[in-house]
């Protein structure tokens, strides 16, 4: 199984390497929004949009006359306009929005496709048209260097080094299976009992951020204090995103460690976290209870959980499965009723038919489960009850083996 993996750590560039990587990133994104705009105005034309190979033989008008592109890596700009190549598929298979221009000072990244040497006994990296650059290595890179991404956030400077090696496929440790149920008031409740509370970062930090962004507001613009005090924003939203991040990756870590298979709700978070404001003509209803549920929905990083959960169980030789969500919360896990006054409150279930009593939470991880084996038995699952009958598919080539 080929394994592809990145590292990511943090500069420690003298200040002309760190000039020269603001060129280069300032260059990247010179050429990315000349080439979406000339994109835009192609397909206004009505003619077909441009491929790779004719955005790169722009790409040398483009150098003479601006020569200062001359000055950044020839490999780093042609990989923007892979970028753009990137996006505009993903645009077309409905799997991100249509691409937009770059600003400057946001997202300023540029990536070497070769010519990169990784020294780590020494911590430190050589860069084409930047030397050796030290970083601090907090960990150990493991196989052939693939790519180097160099992004800049907060003041600093960080590379993201993928990597690819070729390892055994593995065989997973544990035979037991889990359900897990994703939540606001506790971030994941599994069918064994356990649960996971919810750490809630920004929820947290969001007192201390509306004081920063109301100082913000009183600043000059483009003044030392404004400049500051939005570096002080930048900062705290960073801390936010770590704080959230550092948590998954343990929580997803425990998770696949100890189960085989686990099993979790197909969510479209998209959808859920959607805005309540309408329009002129037909205004929402509960926009500002919307407006927090949704904060709240956002803050616990529900896709960026299944997406660690996934590869890390592909790594260890287990399984990963999701299923519908309609109904989980609403279902005895006892005797199958589906019945909204199942639910009682947010921590209590109790059936109005057979009486079996639960954490609401915990209740929902079991049907979860149990949904998970339907689709390992049969490769389906049909739900019926005397209110209810829907049949839900699920496929089990969406396991990873």
């Amino acid at each position: 199984m080929i394994r592809r993996q990145a590292y990511k750590f943090q500069l420690k560039a003298n200040l002309s390497q760190t000039r020269q990587m603001r060129r280069f990133a300032g260059a990247c994104r010179f050429v990315f929004n000349q080439a979406l705009a000339l994109q835009k105005a192609n397909y206004e034309a009505g003619n077909k949009k441009l491929s790779y190979a004719d955005l790169c033989a722009e790409l040398l008008t483009l150098k003479l006359s601006n020569p200062w592109l001359g000055e950044s890596p020839s490999q780093t700009l042609q990989q923007s306009l892979k970028d753009l190549e990137r996006s505009y598929t993903n645009f077309f298979a409905k799997r991100a929005d249509f691409p937009r221009f770059k600003k400057k000072g946001l997202s300023s990244s540029f990536r070497f496709p070769q010519g990169c040497k990784l020294d780590q006994a020494n911590n430190r990296i050589f860069l084409p048209k930047l030397g050796w650059i030290h970083y601090r290595n907090s960990r150990e890179v493991l196989g052939e260097v693939k790519n180097v991404t160099v992004s800049h956030s907060c003041g600093h400077w960080y590379i993201s080094v993928q990597t690819e090696r070729e390892v055994s496929d593995a065989k997973h440790p544990s035979t037991s299976a889990i359900g897990v149920d994703m939540g606001i008031a506790q971030f994941a409740t599994l069918s064994d009992g356990h649960v996971f509370a919810a750490v809630n970062s920004f929820k947290q930090k969001q007192k201390q951020l509306a004081r920063y962004q109301r100082a913000f507001s009183r600043k000059v613009k483009f003044s030392q204090n404004w400049k500051k005090q939005k570096s002080k924003i930048g900062r705290l939203h960073q801390t936010i995103a770590n704080i959230r991040k550092d948590y998954l990756h343990k929580t997803t870590t425990i998770i696949s460690q100890n189960h085989a298979m686990i099993v979790i709700e197909d969510l479209q978070v998209k959808n859920m976290s959607k805005s309540a404001r309408g329009n002129l003509n037909k205004p929402g209803r509960h926009v500002k209870a919307k407006s927090g549920l949704n904060r709240s929905i956002l803050d616990q990083g529900w896709f960026e959980f299944r997406r660690q959960i996934e590869y890390k169980q592909v790594w260890r030789g287990g399984n990963v499965l999701a299923v519908p969500p309609q109904y989980t919360s609403q279902r005895c896990s006892c005797c199958g009723t589906v019945s909204k006054e199942n639910r009682q409150s947010q921590a209590k279930f109790a059936c109005i038919a057979c009486g079996y009593q639960a954490n609401a939470d915990v209740n929902a991880a079991m049907n979860i489960l149990a949904a998970g084996h339907a689709v390992l038995a049969c490769g389906e699952i049909v739900q019926q009850d005397n209110s209810v009958k829907q049949e839900l598919t699920e496929e089990t080539s969406h396991e990873h083996a």
